[in-house]
């Protein structure tokens, strides 16, 4: 093989590489995602009712709990996956921003915005009252 050959080899196998590496960590946000919303399917059902025991599927078993301590490890357990989504969502703008790089194309404007703090927007609504 000729070099030039060899660097379009090249090329191809980073692009590639920073292309799967974007579609497994989107994938991974879709199935934590999935995991949150049965989460908070079975937080608005143990709401309806704290009194008692609920079964928790806890690996090939299920064992009973008392239904406040349930709650307590599903909102806990909420916000390690909205930790874990927020920070693939970060990873995720570095990453596909390598892949445009790599592809030639301009970087992405807009996409490295952050939504405002509470203290912004009372900041804001307390200027346009004015």
């Amino acid at each position: 093989m000729d070099a030039t050959a060899e660097r379009v080899l090249q090329y191809l196998t980073e692009v590639e590489e920073a292309a799967e590496d974007v579609l497994s960590d989107k994938q991974q946000m879709v199935d934590l995602d999935k995991k949150r919303n049965a989460n908070r399917e079975a937080l608005n059902a143990l709401r309806k009712d704290l009194s008692g025991k609920a079964k928790v599927c806890l690996g090939n078993m299920f064992i009973k709990f008392p239904k406040d301590k349930t709650k307590q490890m599903l909102e806990k357990d909420q916000e390690q996956l909205d930790k874990e989504i927020i920070d693939l969502r970060n990873k995720l703008k570095v990453k596909v921003n390598r892949l445009n790089e790599l592809q030639g194309k301009p970087e992405l404007t807009g996409y490295n915005l952050c939504p405002l703090s509470n203290e912004e927007m009372k900041a804001i609504s307390s200027l346009l009252r004015t």
